[in-house]
């Protein structure tokens, strides 16, 4: 069944909560800082500003190149998959815990017709490589069914580097 790409237009802008732990602070975070979550909903057009918003908490979270660039190209992958499939507009929620980050995207659409692990699309297909691309991002979690979808993706926040690692 191909899936149509509908644009919401909304007046207002979409709701959104950034922790403060999301701000740069000037030190690096430990693994016992738990932040708030971020919320927010999100359409077609708030795709490059939620890309950028998640970079920032992601980074300020502890994620450094090139598991930041991963987990945030997964997570647009997952956003993208729900304004595509899941009726023009998604719900996100980021947050750290301990040494994970977690996001949270939902979707009121029709559902998947299976929810598996996802093998590479052939190099001529031309949809598929979004839950792809997210499960090489971390570990991913599916739930689907007729209400809709959400996919949940947690990635582990490695220890930071000292300099005392680059001399080693």
């Amino acid at each position: 069944m191909p899936y149509a790409t509908t644009r919401l237009k909304r007046p207002i802008t979409p709701k959104v909560t950034m922790p403060e732990h999301s701000r740069h602070s000037g030190r690096q975070p430990r693994p016992e800082d738990d932040t708030p979550p971020s919320v927010r909903d999100f359409t077609v057009d708030d795709l490059h500003a939620l890309r950028h918003d998640v970079t920032l908490f992601a980074r300020a979270s502890g994620l450094v190149d090139p598991v930041l660039y991963r987990f945030v190209l997964g997570v647009h992958e997952l956003a993208t998959n729900a304004v595509r499939h899941g009726g023009g507009h998604g719900h996100l929620e980021l947050c750290r815990a301990r040494d994970q980050l977690r996001c949270r995207i939902s979707d009121h659409g029709p559902g998947m017709p299976h929810v598996s692990p996802r093998i590479r699309p052939a190099v001529d297909a031309l949809n598929g490589r979004g839950l792809w691309l997210a499960q090489h991002a971390g570990e991913l979690a599916c739930t689907s069914d007729s209400r809709g979808t959400t996919v949940t993706l947690t990635c582990t926040i490695p220890p930071p580097s000292t300099a005392e690692d680059l001399h080693a």
